[in-house]
């Protein structure tokens, strides 16, 4: 479960009842979730004081629209439009206190009083019930609700303009990201023109999500400025939050992991002035998992340590389990593979299927290493195919997601220059009307018509080949060192197998782990990190043969896979790499370090089939090397090694 933000607020599990929204408060569930009866607005000032005060207390706005209710519809002749714009207020701050059920009842109970399509209180109420749906069913009825309510609206108006956003979010919500997009820039570039700030953060802010989703987290970044920007201007302290938080989650995902802590603890200081400890536990788990990113197991564990009687408390079983794995991660780290197999085993009670995919994945890699670490081999080839499996369907579906994405951005920028063109042609020909013939007129148009087809050809052609190009980097290649990355690497791992067994020929295969990586960072620092990285990148272009491939399989890992090649060949190769990397020079600080590997051999016999099994044999050769004393080359069910004194020694 992810901390909720403006534009991707999670569904509890179960709305917790009317009665219970002060016990709420006291957990602080109340998060800065900026819902589109805002983005509509309001022209009773009254109700304008009450949509300010649900945006600071929307506890306290609860109690004061409820005794507002009362009294409205205790009259002979009770003002129904007042009623109704009430209880959009009142939507509102269930909304924001993420009790759905009871947002969703408010809504429908001002759905009700009010008839007209294009009146800004109907709009809102029609909001704030769509915003509060999660399941597949009501999402898709609340869409044709909102589309129906759009097409009433006139053609650029704040309703219109927030209607859209709403269909955005829903369609993002149905993991249809290529629509989203269309939507939500539409409506971003429409917010701008009518000069609507508040409505253009709000579509800012749920394009962030998208982007983030799609991977474009450049774009993510810029957008999320616009709305930390419009939050400070506006002191919008709970907003600012979370913006600060969106803002951590998108630099964790760029690798920036110092800039994404920095980020974090902006957000939890102010989650603390604010008394929000649910929004601080959020913030300690991030915390927590950065920190493990730069291997800091210990800071590491005291942040989980505080979020997480914070997620019990709360119920959160989605984030409790959460936690706990990330716990386990760090019990792996320290090198407690039983205690992290424990806490795994809990996690996974249910084959992972209440879990996203993604993260669901990671875990069985996660529980793969701690099985073998306590030699439960069969365990470990169990949990390695499943990450595999996983990993490779996640894969497909991202690929498809991200082309479908990208055509759907281009098809909305070809969209806006073609209405661009359109409306510089209609205007030079009322000009040109007023001074010219018809035949001179007819001329104009044709010649500027043929600019156009042209212009799009050109802008097309160029695009489609950038984008093109842009996609086949992002997919192949790792971004520090410009070798393979996992899921290439695997692709031609798999060719070459296939290639082995139809004719057959030898091949064998290595997974390359780099000894003491954590210390070179920890002493040299993360740029030291990189460039050892890098180094080893470009040692391995002067050492491997024509034919072998050298990819990025993790961190610091590399898998090695050599076709046409027997096992005393490959360790020969190896030998080769090894004594390259050993001549890698660190920085002053690195006294006493050396850069040096070990690595797990596998070779293709006749009892292996897959290259999951490949990769599972040299997976535990390699954790033989570290365990007997690193710095040394172990083959898969053989008994002999490469060692520092560089020399083959047979067991």
């Amino acid at each position: 479960m992810e901390k909720p933000s403006h534009a991707d607020r999670p569904a509890r599990r179960s709305a917790p009842s009317v009665a219970s929204w002060i016990g709420l408060a006291a957990l602080c569930l109340i998060r800065p979730w900026t819902a589109h009866a805002d983005c509509v607005g309001a022209s009773d000032p009254s109700i304008q004081a009450l949509q300010l005060l649900d945006a600071a207390d929307p506890v306290q706005a609860v109690e004061r629209v409820r005794a507002r209710l009362a009294t409205a519809s205790s009259g002979a002749h009770p003002d129904t439009h007042l009623i109704a714009a009430l209880d959009a207020v009142l939507a509102q701050s269930y909304s924001r206190l993420e009790l759905d059920a009871d947002a969703r009842a408010a809504a429908q109970a001002g759905l009700a009083l009010v008839a007209d399509p294009r009146d800004p209180v109907r709009v809102g109420l029609l909001t704030s019930y769509a915003e509060n749906v999660y399941d597949a069913a009501g999402i898709r009825a609340a869409l044709a609700t909102i589309r129906a309510a759009e097409a009433a609206q006139e053609r650029g108006s704040r309703t219109g303009i927030c209607l859209a956003i709403t269909r955005g979010l829903l369609e993002y919500r149905m993991d249809r990201s290529d629509l989203a997009i269309v939507t939500l820039t539409r409506a971003y570039r429409a917010s701008g023109a009518a000069r609507f700030d508040q409505v253009r953060m709000l579509a800012a802010d749920a394009l962030t999500a998208v982007m983030r989703s799609m991977g474009d987290y450049a774009q993510a970044l810029e957008l999320n400025g616009e709305v930390i920007a419009w939050d400070i201007a506006h002191d919008a302290r709970l907003s600012l939050s979370v913006s600060q938080y969106v803002r951590g989650t998108v630099l964790k995902l760029m690798g920036d992991y110092q800039g994404a802590i920095g980020a974090f603890a902006q957000s939890r200081d102010l989650s603390l002035s604010l008394h929000d400890t649910q929004g601080i536990a959020f913030e300690n788990l991030r915390i927590c998992e950065t920190r493990v990113q730069l291997q800091d197991y210990d800071r590491a564990k005291r942040e989980c340590a505080r979020a997480l009687p914070t997620f019990v408390a709360a119920g959160s079983t989605d984030v409790i389990k959460e936690t706990r794995a990330v716990l386990a991660r760090i019990d792996l780290g320290r090198n407690r593979p039983a205690r992290a197999l424990s806490t795994l085993d809990g996690v996974l009670d249910r084959g992972g299927e209440d879990l996203p995919p993604r993260r669901a994945a990671v875990l069985y890699r996660w529980r793969a290493r701690a099985n073998a670490a306590l030699h439960h081999y069969r365990g470990a080839y169990a949990d390695l195919s499943e990450y595999v499996r996983r990993t490779r369907a996640d894969y497909d579906a991202d690929r498809a997601r991200q082309a479908a994405a990208m055509r759907a951005r281009f098809e909305t920028d070809r969209a806006v220059e073609r209405n661009a063109s359109l409306q510089r042609e209609l205007a030079l020909a009322r000009e040109r009307s007023q001074r010219q013939q018809a035949e001179l007129k007819r001329n104009a148009v044709i010649f500027m018509s043929g600019l156009m087809v042209i212009a799009m050809l050109v802008y097309v052609s160029y695009f489609t080949l950038r984008h093109r190009r842009a996609l086949l980097r992002l997919a192949t290649l790792d971004g520090l060192t410009e070798l393979p990355n996992r899921r290439r690497t695997a692709e031609l791992a798999a060719q070459a197998l296939q290639s082995a067994l139809a004719v057959p020929r030898p091949l064998t295969l290595a997974i390359i782990d780099l000894d003491h990586f954590k210390q070179i960072n920890d002493r040299c620092g993360h740029a030291a990190g990189d460039h050892v990285l890098r180094e080893v990148a470009r040692a391995s272009v002067a050492v491997l043969r024509t034919g072998d491939v050298l990819g990025r399989w993790g961190g610091e890992e590399f898998l090695l896979v050599m076709p046409d090649t027997t096992l005393d060949a490959a360790l020969v190769v190896l030998e080769r790499l090894r004594a390259a990397l050993l001549a890698i020079e660190l920085p002053a600080s690195g006294h006493g370090l050396h850069v040096s590997m070990s690595a797990g051999l596998a070779t293709l016999d006749a009892h292996t089939r897959t290259l999951d099994e490949l990769i599972a044999r040299a997976d535990t050769a390699l954790y033989e090397a570290k365990d007997q004393g690193r710095n040394l080359v172990r083959v898969a069910d053989h008994r002999r090694a490469a060692g520092p004194d560089s020399l083959i020694r047979r067991g």
